[in-house]
């Protein structure tokens, strides 16, 4: 192209030098030396999403610190408050940003692709990247009620609760209460006339005469969301927002209150007269209030609805559709015959059900990682949630997902999340695989092309197994799971692309194809004999048999990723002595409070990454796995979800979305492994129970059924005086395969083959020395 032959880099050096800035060449070219060369020096995707985060957060800057006097969201008040320990200095930061309480739950129904988001203090987020509505009450005698103001510190008086009630619909209801005044705000989605709609309830009581008040503000959980225009429908029981946007009360307000940004908040103006029926704002930070009246001690209930909008995601941006509830199952209907849980922790069982329904809402007909940040389709964070999904028993829910992925396949056989990732090929076989082997249904035809273009792609993009250097034979160098570090030439890739080959063998050999399976297994084996070859020169280096992130890299919490060959993989025996040395490593140098801290990117506690090591401990035996499923418990917030990454102080989030479907994944997948995994020539039962649940008073335990390869299975265990009572129930596929009870310190038996049941008696419990060879040395 013409523009390749113009001096650009001269030109660039010549402005900045002319402006008296750094040379942003020389300075990207010393950036680029802390990776190994790499084709893409970071994706694409991920600078763009970078790039909106931060206008947000510029915006932020010049919205927020000088309007201080404004109602803000709970994470600014947090976050902007000095004696907090969210608080973070400004200084030299050109960006104010949400890194403290990145927290929100989302609402919505089954297959409908609209989901509104609740923060930990009740303010309601309709739609995507959106205003949001917030609840007040203020008392004529001038005491305030104000959620999102309170933070428990500096108003001992005062409280916020919420909670996520299930039953028969997901509602997110926050309690605030202060000094005789009580607000319930309740957040759902609710389907009139074939639309979906967000519905807020608020419930409010005073102790004297007060104004019930629906808060219109120009902000969500990551900030500024401009507001330019606000009209008051002519009945007074709704408004019309930025000419778009319907907002219904479910009677007309007493009162209402218009502000532009000049004018302040319009908390500063509601005692103000005012006839005005609508506001236009050119700097985008209208707000409005309407006003309803309340008696003292009576109950006042005013409902607001928003019709919501299909497709509004960051993959599309433009859709102003209505979302449609029409033939969508209820949800009694789309849980209906998925894996049920029963154990006698009950904060533990409410969060299997609050992330089975995580996973329904995010999987609409594609699948999601979050309802808001990361509304966006990835192979990496897919390949989870469809196992999960799979695995609980939601089949066709997966299909519809997995039907796409030969349509986001380039012509050169890459299944494309990012540029210059190279795990999803690897990610995007194996799940098709599980789909064939759960389901006990051979692969479907129409994928076979995908299946051979996504194989081939492996097998070219390798390196040369003749190169002189420890990443011979490997995937190239590439940014990876992005929280692993810069560029580099990371295991993660070539073990996925490993297992990638293996599944895509298996599925075209039962697609009647004799010879490709028989290549790419053998491509399989010469890459992990590279891998293999390039450990071990890295070992000497390391001084340590533990499997770093990279060949070049020292131990660091990038390890994380190489778990994979154990975890969900099970490409190494369980109990592998590298694992369990890495394993060992990232629990005593990467892990804080009990979880694993991602120091790179993330910067906090990931639940998800967490719950890797459980699984890598568990298929080990080892006891103390649980230990790790508790502390994930214990960091989830009251509505059962969990942020990407944790703060380590305000136990907020602090990267990602504020609702992580991968992190729910894990946890249905976590619990599920305490009570069976499938390994290649059986199953494990009980390897994760603890032994608090095994006690004689315990009350019997169940789960399933569960989708494996030999079929859907349903486990029993019933503890009482003597014994425990273990048993497995069918259908199969074919015959049942062996199964192995391998409680935590007990010795490990065998189901009796014809009935599929086990008792163990209750003094042959063994030390757990008695279990040395499935432990770490």
């Amino acid at each position: 192209m013409w523009w390749n032959w113009l001096p650009w880099r001269y030109v660039i050096r010549r402005v900045a030098r002319a402006h008296g800035i750094l040379d942003p060449i020389a300075l990207l070219s010393h950036l680029h030396r802390f990776a190994q060369p790499a084709e893409v020096a970071a994706p694409m995707e991920l600078l763009r999403a970078g790039v909106l985060f931060h206008a947000r957060g510029l915006i932020n800057t010049g919205a927020i610190q000088h309007n201080l006097d404004w109602i803000w969201p709970f994470w600014v008040q947090r976050q902007f408050d000095p004696s907090d320990d969210a608080f973070i200095p400004r200084a030299f930061s050109i960006t104010h940003v949400n890194l403290t309480h990145r927290n929100w739950t989302a609402v919505g129904l089954p297959d409908v692709d609209a989901l509104p988001i609740v923060d930990p203090h009740g303010l309601v987020t309709p739609h995507w990247d959106g205003w949001s509505l917030e609840g007040w009450i203020v008392a004529d005698d001038g005491r305030q009620l104000i959620p999102s103001t309170i933070n428990g510190r500096n108003q001992s008086a005062a409280s916020v609760e919420q909670r996520f009630e299930l039953e028969p619909s997901p509602v997110v209801e926050t309690h605030s209460h202060t000094n005789g005044l009580d607000l319930v705000s309740r957040a759902d989605v609710i389907a009139q006339r074939g639309i979906a709609h967000c519905r807020t309830t608020l419930v409010a009581t005073s102790d004297a005469p007060a104004w019930l008040v629906v808060a219109l503000r120009p902000y969500n959980p990551e900030g500024v969301s401009f507001l330019r225009e606000v009209q008051l429908a002519s009945q007074s029981d709704g408004w019309l927002v930025n000419a778009a946007d319907q907002v219904r009360f479910s009677e007309p307000c007493a009162g209402h209150k218009f502000s532009r940004y000049r004018d302040g908040d319009v908390d500063l103006r509601l005692l103000a007269r005012s006839e005005a029926m609508s506001v236009h704002c050119d700097v985008g930070m209208a707000t409005a209030a309407a006003l309803f009246r309340m008696a003292p001690h009576e109950r006042r209930e005013v409902s607001v609805d928003v019709p919501l909008k299909a497709d509004a995601s960051a993959d599309d941006r433009r859709s102003a559709q209505p979302a449609r509830a029409v033939n969508v199952p209820t949800w009694h209907e789309a849980l209906a015959g998925c894996c049920t849980i029963s154990i006698p922790d009950a904060r533990m069982q409410f969060l299997f059900d609050a992330a089975l329904r995580t996973l329904v809402l995010h999987s609409p007909g594609d699948i999601y990682p979050g309802p808001y940040t990361y509304k966006r389709f990835w192979f990496r964070d897919a390949a989870f949630m469809l196992h999960a999904l799979l695995c609980l028993g939601f089949e066709s829910r997966a299909e519809r997902v997995l039907a796409r992925f030969p349509g986001r396949q380039a012509h050169n056989g890459y299944f494309r999340s990012q540029e210059g990732e190279w795990d999803s090929n690897g990610e995007a076989l194996w799940i098709l695989d599980r789909w064939r082997e759960l389901t006990g249904r051979g692969p479907k035809p129409e994928w076979r092309h995908a299946i051979e273009r996504g194989a081939e792609w492996i097998v070219r993009k390798r390196l040369a197994d003749s190169l002189d250097a420890p990443h011979a034979g490997l995937l190239p160098a590439g940014f990876s799971a992005e929280h692993l570090g810069p560029n580099d030439y990371y295991y993660w890739d070539d073990f996925w692309s490993v297992a990638g080959l293996r599944s895509a063998a298996a599925m075209l050999e039962q697609l009647g194809d004799h010879s490709s399976p028989t290549k790419y297994r053998s491509e399989a084996d010469r890459l992990m004999a590279a891998i293999e070859r390039s450990l071990a020169l890295a070992a000497p280096r390391l001084d340590q048999r533990a499997v770093p992130a990279s060949p070049y890299r020292r131990m660091d919490a990038g390890a994380i990723g190489s778990l994979a060959v154990d975890y969900p993989l099970q490409l190494w025996a369980p109990g592998e002595p590298r694992l369990l040395e890495t394993v060992r490593f990232l629990r005593e140098n990467c892990f804080f409070r009990g979880g694993f801290f991602q120091d790179m990117i993330h910067s906090g506690v990931n639940a998800y990454l967490t719950l890797h090591v459980a699984q890598v401990m568990m298929r080990a035996g080892d006891p103390q796995a649980f230990a790790l499923i508790q502390t994930v418990a214990d960091l989830a917030s009251p509505t059962g979800q969990w942020p990407e990454a944790i703060h380590p102080r305000t136990l907020g989030g602090c990267m990602g979305d504020g609702q992580h479907a991968w992190a729910a994944a894990e946890w249905l997948l976590a619990l599920r492994a305490c009570f069976v995994r499938e390994e290649d020539d059986r199953l494990v039962v009980g390897a994760g129970i603890p032994e608090a649940w095994l006690s004689p008073n315990s009350p019997a335990l169940r789960l399933g059924p569960t989708a494996t390869r030999w079929g859907r299975v349903s486990v029993h265990i019933a503890p009482a005086a003597e014994a425990i009572e273990v048993r497995c129930d069918g259908p199969w596929h074919a015959a049942a395969p062996p199964i192995e009870v391998a409680f935590p310190g007990r010795p490990i038996i065998a189901l009796d083959s014809a009935t599929n049941r086990a008792t163990i008696v209750r003094d042959v419990a063994a030390p757990l020395s008695a279990f040395g060879s499935r432990l770490a040395p």
